[in-house]
């Protein structure tokens, strides 16, 4: 089993999306989309794998858990031990709402100061509401943007975080489309 969960996690890190019942089938060797079916019904149990509400596959722990194992400090160096603590899975971390989630990859500078960078990755998750100060994925004048989201009175706008930008206030309409949960960036 192990070995397909392996194959299952290169699949989905080369196409960016689940296989399909036949491509299971390629997968682990399987003749019948029935073996592939008890063998999805299994990872579902363990919680690798998930279905959306139309059915549809979804990764559930691909990756698994890692460990933590402990704080470092960010301020003064001081004496550390490592320690395990917990282990936690990323997606549970990162994740609140999978079916409502999706990466975003950012482009432009205008969110610097808020730590969101070019070529940084957000998770976002599907909503038409944000509170004031949420950084949120919208379509302002027919064009998107990543921006906080601000509520002055009956004013609303976007709000950069960078001092080069203006804020947006938009002429005819602005929809919110999501609100961001988590930056990610690789090193």
């Amino acid at each position: 089993m192990e070995r397909y969960v392996k194959k299952l996690l290169e699949f989905y890190g080369t196409h960016k999306r689940m296989p399909s019942y036949s491509e299971l089938m390629s997968l682990t060797g399987y003749r019948t989309k029935s073996a592939v079916h008890y063998f999805l019904e299994k990872l579902i149990e363990e919680g690798i794998v998930g279905k959306d509400r139309t059915g549809r596959l979804i990764p559930g722990r691909l990756y698994g858990e890692i460990k933590v194992l402990g704080l470092v400090e960010a301020g003064f160096p001081s004496a550390a031990e490592e320690e395990l603590v917990d282990t936690m899975s990323l997606d549970e971390f990162l994740i609140g709402n999978k079916e409502a989630s999706y990466i975003l990859r950012v482009k432009g500078d205008s969110m610097i100061d808020a730590g969101i960078h070019e070529g940084d990755m957000v998770i976002v998750e599907r909503s038409d509401q944000a509170k004031d100060g949420q950084i949120v994925i919208a379509e302002v004048d027919g064009e998107w943007t990543i921006k906080y989201f601000r509520k002055r009175g009956g004013t609303v706008f976007l709000e950069p975080a960078n001092k080069k930008f203006k804020p947006i206030y938009p002429a005819a309409e602005l929809k919110i489309a999501a609100v961001v949960k988590a930056v990610i960036r690789k090193y």
